[in-house]
């Protein structure tokens, strides 16, 4: 019997992938204005712990294009910029591999940048994965909706905090006001109780 469990659990085991999954993370759309810069970030996730061999991979396609053409690699500790790409002078590896952050930094933007740019990673042995991809759409001016959607969120972030301070000092003036009702009461208690102790000890006629 003790025989027979060996032998299925060393065939289980002989059958279990060598390799698990790995989730790569990017942003799903960034806007940015004219000659600015803008970081790409790339993460992943793996249960593994991250591998001196570790990887990152980005491609980039234009808008109105089928292919994706290979713009950067990071392998064996080494970042390579394409040198035949269109980013070859303006790329710059801003991330940190021991950290499993694959940023890329994009400078000086113009509006033939706009694009999808993917990320892939691989964490040895896991190695199978779906690559992630961000959409690059670059402006003149910072687009109408991407501002009011950025004013509202800092409105509400605002008008949470201005809620939060109200609430405090609110609950301080009320702990205060019921501290103060009851050091008056029991003063008033107590001057009560002094007159009506002195009309009884007053001199009888």
């Amino acid at each position: 019997m003790l025989t027979l469990l060996v032998l299925t659990a060393a065939v289980l085991l002989g059958a279990a992938p060598q390799s698990e999954a790995i989730v790569v993370y990017t942003g799903w759309e960034r806007h940015a204005l004219v000659g600015s810069d803008v970081r790409l970030s790339c993460s992943f996730f793996s249960w593994r712990w991250t591998s001196e061999d570790v990887t990152f991979s980005w491609s980039y396609r234009p808008d109105g294009a089928k292919d994706s053409i290979s713009i950067f690699h990071y392998t064996g500790g080494v970042p390579y910029v394409d040198n035949k790409g269109p980013f070859r002078d303006r790329l710059e590896f801003v991330g940190n591999p021991a950290r499993r952050d694959g940023s890329i930094l994009i400078r000086s933007l113009d509006f033939s940048d706009n694009g999808t740019f993917t990320c892939d990673a691989k964490n040895p042995p896991d190695i199978v994965g779906r690559p992630s991809s961000v959409r690059l759409l670059v402006f003149e001016k910072i687009p109408i909706q991407a501002g009011v959607i950025t004013g509202a969120i800092i409105g509400v972030v605002l008008g949470l905090l201005i809620l939060v301070v109200a609430i405090y000092y609110l609950m301080r003036f009320l702990v205060a006001r019921r501290v103060f009702d009851l050091s008056v009461s029991k003063h008033g208690k107590k001057g009560k109780g002094k007159e009506a102790q002195q009309r009884q000890a007053g001199p009888s006629k």
